[in-house]
């Protein structure tokens, strides 16, 4: 990685994302992970755990705003901006616009079920009452390898 790369904070923040997305990877999870970030400094961080956890609600993004919203004692996460290694599902895309987060970076896009571009754009659309600033393509090469090393070994 380029020294330009490393002072970028969106690429810096989604490395971490990516190590998060390592671990949901060791434990046989799809490996999906976040990170939500204001001011420098993280508020929380999640991979996913639905098989673990057996709760199909237990996504990398919905840990991540649990863990962040328990830091600041608040259901809203203004000026926050979370770090995903793959395009949120309209789960994730409704709760990160319901904790009012300013930005969402992605990496890899979700052909099957992205709602923040690819099926849907859920942060973006109009008819809501708050807005979402969306990134994509951050550490994309590297979000998406990580996801077909997974499931070629699944296969």
């Amino acid at each position: 990685m380029s020294l330009a790369m490393l002072n970028n904070p969106h690429h810096k923040w989604m490395q971490v994302a990516i190590l998060e997305a390592k671990k949901a990877f060791d434990f046989k999870e799809v490996p999906v992970g976040a990170v939500v970030v204001k001011n420098g400094v993280i508020l929380g961080k999640g991979h996913n755990m639905i098989e673990r956890l057996s709760d199909p609600t237990a996504h990398a993004e919905m840990l991540a705003l649990t863990a962040a919203t328990d830091t600041l004692g608040s259901k809203y996460l203004h000026g926050a901006t979370i770090y995903v290694t793959l395009e949120p599902c309209p789960m994730c895309a409704g709760a990160i616009v319901l904790a009012r987060l300013q930005n969402l970076v992605f990496g890899a896009f979700d052909a099957k079920s992205g709602a923040a571009s690819t099926l849907y754009n859920i942060p973006q659309d109009p008819r809501l009452n708050h807005h979402v600033d969306i990134i994509s393509g951050v550490e994309e090469d590297i979000c998406s390898l990580l996801l077909k090393s997974f499931f070629e070994d699944r296969r």
